[in-house]
């Protein structure tokens, strides 16, 4: 269902502010090194700025196809550093084509090879700096979770650092009613307010975390918070908001009753699909080239017998089935019974060339084609009403015993 995940973040926002910069300047400043170009007016708003939009343009889609822009990134630096690079090799590759159609757009290669040169080293640094002291610091929201009992403990399961980057938990009240149990830096609200201790600690936000809401819930004292500018969510909207996933244990039938997620205008479903279609259109081209060299690795490493696709039956809307489809990073017998196995660590089932996929995560650039493909008998679309929840019959059923 569309939730509030799908909003974007104010450090990401920054960040590609940054990154789309960098990628505008590349072109000026690739051609003031290579061709001696100064730096004017006339230069700025000349043939050379339809050159830096479409590849700042360009750059910035590869950025976002490889995942650059999720809000919860479970990566290491060097990983990031692979994906930048990828992202960019993969500009490279859709530059080269447009040019050789659009000639006006055209970049001498010298040029666009300092230029991607350039986008890459500072995109690089950006990155370093984003991780290091902004998206960790800067934006995190000053927490006061009101609750100290079973609900509120699932705060503490949080435990990937990407999930734990936007907030910071600076109070935890115990409130009336919660089974509790208690540590030092669990508080009693005493003769203060709520309100007070949000003002003190300079709160952004109080998560309600309470176990039994019936007849505690203080009202007056929240709503007196919102009037202060302090935002006041329920603790089923902030672990969605966090961690991207809906505690189905925590879900009661009126929350989802009035839920915001299964509001999916006809429109915006449209608009989806068209842009769906249009996108995986798109990189479908453009990865073609690097299809064909990954299909001849596996080959070559394999076997011209071997396949090189991993095929595995998922479930979507409705409860329909659909193949989802990845370039195979394991050897062919790594499932011998036909029963999955969890990959591990150093697992010795993974080709060196499935290894490589794995970290730059090309083996999922075939699913590309689940989108174009959905209108087959294979892939056949998932149609419903507009409003019609995403969550799988067990979930639905789960949820009908509330």
């Amino acid at each position: 269902m569309a939730t509030m995940t799908s909003q974007v973040r104010t450090p990401l926002m920054l960040l590609a502010c940054v990154e789309l910069l960098i990628l505008l300047s590349s072109v000026y400043v690739a051609r003031m090194l290579v061709d001696g170009a100064r730096f004017s007016f006339a230069t700025i708003w000349g043939p050379s700025a339809w050159q830096a939009i479409f590849f700042a343009a360009t750059g910035m889609i590869c950025l976002v196809a490889v995942g650059l822009y999720q809000s919860r990134q479970r990566l290491y630096f060097r990983e990031i550093a692979v994906r930048v690079a990828v992202a960019l090799l993969f500009a490279g590759l859709a530059l080269a084509i447009v040019f050789y159609l659009v000639p006006y757009l055209r970049i001498w290669r010298s040029v666009e090879f300092v230029a991607i040169a350039y986008s890459l080293f500072l995109i690089l640094i950006a990155r370093c700096v984003f991780i290091r002291t902004v998206d960790e610091h800067v934006f995190r929201r000053r927490t006061v979770v009101y609750g100290a009992g079973e609900r509120a403990s699932s705060i503490a399961t949080i435990r990937r650092r990407a999930d734990r980057r936007g907030f910071k938990i600076v109070r935890q009240i115990l409130a009336d009613g919660d089974k509790s149990v208690m540590d030092d830096s669990v508080q009693r609200l005493g003769g203060t307010t709520i309100t007070d201790i949000a003002i003190e600690e300079d709160a952004d936000e109080i998560v309600v975390a309470m176990d039994d809401r019936r007849g505690n819930l203080p009202i007056r004292d929240l709503l007196d918070a919102r009037l202060q500018g302090i935002e006041v969510i329920d603790l089923l909207e902030f672990l969605e908001r966090e961690t991207g996933k809906i505690r189905i244990d925590l879900v009661s039938p009126g929350w989802l009753i009035f839920s915001p997620g299964f509001r999916r205008p006809f429109v915006r479903q449209w608009a989806k699909r068209v842009v769906d279609v249009t996108v995986s259109g798109v990189l479908s081209v453009i990865s073609l080239p690097i299809l064909f060299f990954v299909a001849i690795a596996i080959k070559i490493e394999d076997g011209i017998a071997a396949p090189v696709f991993y095929r595995q039956r998922r479930v979507g809307l409705g409860d329909s089935t659909f193949n989802v489809l990845k370039f195979r990073s394991m050897r062919v017998d790594a499932e011998k019974d036909g029963r999955a196995v969890w990959a591990q660590e150093g697992d010795s089932r993974i080709t060196r060339v499935g290894n490589f996929l794995r970290n730059t995560r090309l083996d999922e650039l075939p699913q590309v084609l689940n989108l174009l493909a959905q209108f087959t008998d294979e892939f056949r679309p998932l149609r419903s009403r507009p409003n019609q929840t995403h969550l799988s019959a067990k979930n639905i059923q789960y949820l009908r015993k509330l």
